[in-house]
């Protein structure tokens, strides 16, 4: 995954409690960061997968996973698991962006 350095301004309590994931998991403040920042991604793009606004193989390209890892995440972490209804919708959403 390639990665770009982009400038933002912290809150500073996500700051304290990137310090305190440096403490209790022993990774640099940059590393908790980012942990916290892909956690928001992961959780929006799981999100977006669950109200069948993207594929379950745009989800798995987006996180950088492969498609049986996006599943076994779904069961995980106890998201609602996908209707028949919202597979529909994606296949819809899909082809409708295919050029």
């Amino acid at each position: 995954m390639e990665a770009v350095s982009y400038p933002l301004r912290i809150p500073k309590n996500v700051i304290y409690l990137a310090k305190l994931r440096t403490k209790e998991e022993h990774v640099d403040k940059s590393t908790a960061l980012r942990q916290f920042l892909y956690l928001g991604a992961r959780d929006y793009v799981m999100e977006l997968y669950q109200k069948g606004r993207i594929s379950l193989g745009r989800a798995a390209e987006l996180l950088d996973m492969n498609t049986f890892d996006i599943l076994r995440l779904v069961k995980k972490q106890g998201y609602p698991e996908v209707t028949v209804e919202q597979l529909k919708k994606s296949k819809k959403t899909a082809k409708s962006l295919t050029i």
